[in-house]
């Protein structure tokens, strides 16, 4: 990160996975209550980068149309939730959950409440449990959907310029003997940013006094 982006440092990354490694953890947790099916999903990478790098972070890897859930979240951090799938993995994720005896045109049908049902779940879950961790709420708005390339899904989102930065997630799925992948991405401004950063700090203190 460079400019006006804040550094997190090492142990402050560190933690950050953790925190979201928990979170996804809990997240497949409801998801496989959901779909009583084995979920796994995992975080590889953490990063915290500009809205143009998060689009082209994925509009490098993803050559198809995107499907991203998207949540309003308010609390001590506020900004907006992404859930963004390739649209094949998604159509690939909502037969997964529901099962391989739909046909292509029911699935279709239903395919944006699926999506956003398991949005919801994800990101609940996900943030939900983050913000647990660091000992306060997130009030979650009602999801949607939407499909685009992704400098549509990260520009139209966001007003106020540059001064918004981008928690960006790559996630694995695997439900169901398949494997999907995709990306979380939580648009802060700076402000929520600073105070998400400050609650990691005091995060990483409480561990370590339980530690001592």
């Amino acid at each position: 990160m460079s400019g006006n982006t804040l550094e997190l440092d090492e142990l402050e990354r560190d933690a950050l996975t953790e925190l979201v490694n928990i979170g996804v953890s809990r997240a497949a947790a409801s998801l496989r209550k959901m779909v009583n099916k084995q979920v796994i999903l995992s975080v590889p990478s953490v990063e915290v980068v500009t809205r143009k790098s998060a689009a082209s972070l994925i509009g490098q890897r993803e050559s198809e149309t995107l499907i991203a859930v998207q949540q309003q979240f308010e609390g001590p951090f506020s900004g907006r939730a992404l859930l963004i799938f390739p649209e094949s993995n998604g159509l690939s994720l909502i037969r997964a959950i529901v099962g391989d005896d739909m046909t292509e045109a029911d699935l279709i049908e239903m395919e944006d409440e699926a999506l956003a049902e398991t949005g919801n779940v994800i990101l609940n879950g996900c943030l939900g449990s983050m913000a647990n961790m660091l000992q306060h709420t997130l009030k979650m708005s009602l999801p949607n959907v939407r499909r685009g390339d992704s400098a549509l899904l990260f520009e139209t989102l966001v007003s106020g310029g540059e001064e918004s930065f981008v928690l960006f997630l790559y996630i694995n799925f695997s439900v169901r003997e398949r494997d999907i992948r995709g990306y979380i991405a939580m648009i802060m401004d700076l402000p929520s940013l600073e105070n998400l950063k400050q609650l990691i700090a005091s995060f990483i203190d409480r561990v370590m006094t339980e530690n001592e």
